[in-house]
């Protein structure tokens, strides 16, 4: 019976530790959790305290500290934005601004980013968009540089103008944005142009250069200018005239094909020594029916138009622009500027194109077929792979010329017409055996009228494209 008792009595002992413990680890828990709670208040509150402040005074201020276009800056001033802060910023509200950012790059990775400086050059459509985000994302000092001001047509594309900025720098708007996103950002506001001569100043601390000019001439000398003192560089090519989002892409630019701006700025950069190394974001959409803006009768009858610039080689005729397009831009060059400062790089671009190796393939066949139709050997053809690539995803979509149109298993490239020359326009896709059908022989007789309806389409496009880039 004592043995029974004496069970017992060791079973409610446990017991009751395990219920002691239980209790304590309740009472704890919900004592963290209440500390935490109360920890969150405060610092919201504390953050309410500081946005109320920050209203109070910017209504206390005057409503700009920016000269209107017809006035001049005071002549010791760098910058036309006055810095507005109000006391300091606690860290904690910092990390909570940058949580996601944290979470997803670490705290090693944040403070790359928050120590980094950008120098974006070209504060319009595209790089307005870029300032912003990388400002977003953490970065601490950026330096802003734009000779031009606001205008009512920039307000379809800038990420910080409003109808009350029409007339002022680019630079200042943004300036003023940039600052009411993020209490901490050091703004260093530069309306002035950047040139070859002196443009190491402007350049001077800077991690990463955000290239976003139009000018083809001061965009190249940018560019050789970062390669040459090994400070690293994005560039932006031409958003104008696109429209097709899903066209757009990051890669080097020895590998950019469609885009004129990226054409003429490769063929520059390499008669200079640089033919790669320059990552970019660009289009491969080619325009259709799209025109420069139209420019008064008069201004003709001054003389050439490309005398009529404020500067020498800045365009005075423009092309159409969606706005989401720039704005589309210059989100693609701030992600990759932070992920390479936090270093985790996007290590594998996707180009949109990217079957080179079949590109390849297709060419060498077509220089194959080429030689054997002219009897002799053919060392180069009067089309390149970017040509392949053209004819074969963006007029032919992978198909054959042939109705029904299949996608074909073994693809060739070969003449339309074996009786006239090689050529963009004369130059189709076929199934292996339709090739073999095919050569030789007049293709209306062999295929019908419905594949040369579809040659002659696809020549027309050819026509607008010869256009578009200038051949």
């Amino acid at each position: 019976m004592s043995n029974i008792t004496n069970l017992l009595s060791s079973q409610s002992h446990r017991t009751q530790l395990v219920i002691t413990a239980l209790s304590a680890c309740l009472i704890t828990s919900t004592l963290f959790a209440a500390y935490n709670a109360y920890d969150r208040r405060e610092r919201r509150r504390n953050l309410n305290d500081d946005i109320l402040r920050s209203i109070a005074t910017h209504k206390e201020a005057p409503e700009s500290v920016l000269p209107m276009a017809d006035e001049a800056p005071a002549e010791d001033s760098e910058t036309y934005i006055r810095a507005d802060r109000i006391g300091g910023y606690d860290e904690d509200l910092i990390k909570e601004q940058l949580a996601r950012n944290y979470a997803f790059f670490g705290d090693e990775g944040m403070a790359r980013v928050r120590a980094g400086s950008v120098v974006v050059v070209g504060c319009g459509g595209v790089g307005s968009w870029a300032a912003v985000m990388l400002v977003r994302s953490g970065v601490s000092k950026i330096r802003l540089i734009d000779f031009d001001y606001v205008t009512l047509s920039s307000l379809n594309r800038h990420a910080t103008a409003t109808l009350s900025d029409v007339g002022t720098p680019k630079v200042g708007c943004i300036e003023r944005t940039l600052k009411q996103i993020s209490r901490w950002v050091e703004v260093d506001s530069r309306v002035e142009i950047w040139r070859k001569e002196d443009g190491g100043n402007l350049l001077e601390g800077a991690d990463w250069v955000v290239d976003a000019i139009d000018n083809i001439s001061t965009k190249v000398d940018l560019l050789k200018y970062c390669h040459d003192h090994n400070i690293k560089v994005f560039s932006s090519m031409g958003a104008g005239a696109k429209c097709d989002p899903t066209r757009i892409q990051i890669s080097d630019i020895s590998y950019t094909i469609y885009d004129p701006l990226a054409r003429s700025v490769r063929r520059r950069l390499r008669l200079q020594g640089v033919s790669s190394g320059i990552p970019v974001v660009y289009s491969t959409e080619v325009p259709g029916d799209v025109k420069l803006l139209p420019l008064a009768e008069e201004e003709f009858q001054k003389g050439d138009v490309k005398e009529l610039g404020v500067f020498d080689d800045f365009r005075v005729r423009i092309l159409p622009v969606l706005g989401p397009l720039p704005g589309l831009f210059g989100l693609y060059i701030a992600t990759y500027v932070i992920c390479e400062m936090a270093q985790k790089p996007i290590s594998n671009p996707l180009p949109i194109k990217n079957r080179r190796k079949l590109y390849e393939r297709l060419l060498r066949d077509l220089l194959h077929r080429e030689s054997k139709l002219v009897g002799q050997q053919i060392n180069k053809l009067p089309i390149d792979e970017d040509d392949v690539a053209l004819i074969f995803e963006d007029l032919y979509l992978g198909r054959s010329v042939v109705p029904p149109h299949n996608v074909p298993a073994r693809p060739q490239l070969l003449r339309w017409d074996p009786m006239k020359p090689l050529s963009l326009e004369n130059c189709v896709v076929f199934e292996f055996a339709e090739a073999e059908k095919h050569e030789r022989r007049r293709p209306v007789e062999v295929w019908g009228d419905e594949a040369q309806s579809v040659v002659d389409k696809n020549a027309a496009e050819i026509a607008k494209y010869r256009a578009w880039v200038g051949l």
